[in-house]
């Protein structure tokens, strides 16, 4: 229980220092020690991840400091004590540090127990369930970076672009509803009335052609040929291939023309023959 007792010793120094609290609220928030949780494994799902040593002074200090600013938002009370706790010195943070390194010692433990209990089937299915978490921000994250390269949206169907011009008219109060309307519409329009959107689909097909070529190209110019479909990074290789061997042998046929002599020194030889003449 001693490493408790300084926890809590260091808990009453750091409300102190930060003037943040009431004489009553130094009571309620004393100690840190409540924050660091057994650990059970009783309801069948995993033990949660212990929290940081930042993030057990922010539950730590959260309740008591929205209470004493009830004009804040939630969002301005986690960036008012985000930026107290910059301004920490070590020996203020380590009662936190301390919480958040029994808490971590305790969920190694509750993990292994957690594991122990698991049959073969349910370590595979985890397994499992945590490449896909894996993959699906992997493709969250590529997402994003193909945004902010700015790589052209992929062309629509015909269908969706019925979708967004009637999406608002649409029956319905709930988004299910307005699709469900929708899909009702266009499966009742005929051939004749499909043409337009088929038409329209076309053309922004032609204009993701043209765009994403250009991208292409611009990415496999700074060195990003990853984010190139493979088949189209072949072609855009075998293009430059073609256009620096075109243009090295233009530079070699006119290195081995011969130079024509400047107007300039022609008139200057026949001056000094007919003067060689007389």
């Amino acid at each position: 229980m001693a490493p408790f007792s300084l926890m809590s010793v260091g808990a009453n120094l750091l409300v102190k220092s930060l003037s943040l609290f009431s004489s009553a609220s130094v009571v309620r928030c004393s100690c840190v020690a409540p924050l660091i949780k057994s650990f059970s494994t009783t309801t069948g799902g995993p033990p949660k991840r212990p929290l940081t040593a930042y993030m057990t002074y922010v539950k730590e200090m959260q309740p008591t400091f929205s209470r004493q600013n009830p004009g804040l938002k939630n969002v301005d009370v986690i960036r008012k004590l985000a930026e107290k706790w910059r301004m920490l010195t070590p020996e203020q943070k380590q009662p936190f540090q301390d919480a958040s390194l029994v808490s971590r010692e305790q969920y190694k433990l509750a993990l292994e127990t957690y594991k122990a209990q698991l049959t073969p089937a349910q370590t595979a299915a985890i397994a499992d369930e945590k490449r896909q978490r894996v993959a699906k921000r992997k493709a969250i994250r590529r997402k994003k970076e193909l945004n902010s390269l700015g790589k052209p949206k992929r062309p629509r169907s015909p269908f969706n672009i019925f979708m967004a011009e009637h999406f608002e008219e649409a029956k319905g109060t709930t988004m299910q509803a307005k699709l469900k309307s929708l899909r009702d519409d266009w499966m009742r329009f005929n051939n004749t009335q499909k043409q337009i959107y088929t038409q329209l689909a076309e053309d922004d097909k032609v204009r993701y052609k043209n765009e994403i070529k250009s991208w292409e190209e611009h990415m496999i110019e700074i060195g990003r040929e990853d984010l190139v479909r493979r088949k189209e990074r072949r072609a855009i290789k075998a293009k430059t291939i073609k256009d620096r061997k075109k243009k090295s042998k233009v530079t070699e046929i006119k290195a081995k023309a011969p130079k024509k002599k400047s107007t300039v020194a022609g008139t200057a030889v026949k001056k000094t023959v007919k003067s060689t003449k007389k």
